[in-house]
């Protein structure tokens, strides 16, 4: 019997983040429990979506934190040791607004080179949804107490306080685009 995509995804990052960064773990584990409930607006890339959402965050496990910048150390990790497919590496590579944290580290043009962003806008925002929806812990939050967990935890003035408070405007326009799509598809046809 082989693995589904999510399967094999919960298997990867649970190997790399359940024993040395277990909070870390826990929170990819609630973004992918986010993605499965959005399986109506995911369509046929339900499961890509959670591979993505339970992986999005393998890139801080200590021994894959060669650039210091975890969705491209995640993003080479998936496609040089596993072959992963494409588009779940773009999207690991791509979440929760990446490109405005590369620009901010130096390194747009690594992510952009080797990892286009995906042209599905419908998956980036989902992904975005389900990271920018679930605390560090893993329970469910809203975007804006999430990207205000953010800014306290880091700092205002940090690179990555500096990231989150350009990124703010753009995340709570995912996670509308996203609400407003599930809402669509709960309705009645």
């Amino acid at each position: 019997m082989t693995e589904s995509l999510p399967q094999w995804a919960r298997r990867i990052a649970e190997q790399e983040l359940a024993d040395t960064l277990p909070r870390r773990w826990s929170h990819s584990q609630g973004v992918a429990h986010q993605a499965e409930q959005l399986a109506a607006i995911a369509g046929p890339d339900a499961g890509l979506l959670v591979a993505a959402a339970v992986l999005h965050d393998v890139g801080y496990a200590p021994r894959l934190a060669l650039t210091g910048f975890h969705p491209l150390d995640g993003a080479r990790f998936l496609r040089d040791q596993h072959g992963a497919d494409a588009r779940l590496v773009r999207l690991v590579a791509n979440h929760s607004l990446a490109l405005l944290e590369a620009e901010e580290r130096g390194l747009r043009q690594a992510l952009e080179h080797e990892f286009p962003m995906l042209a599905d806008q419908v998956l980036v925002d989902a992904l975005i949804f389900c990271d920018m929806t679930t605390t560090p812990d893993g329970t469910p939050t809203g975007a804006r107490d999430r990207v205000t967990e953010i800014l306290v935890r880091y700092g205002a003035c940090t690179l990555v306080g500096r990231f989150i408070q350009l990124a703010q405007p753009e995340i709570e326009a995912a996670v509308a685009r996203t609400e407003h799509r599930l809402a669509g598809a709960s309705q009645p046809r």
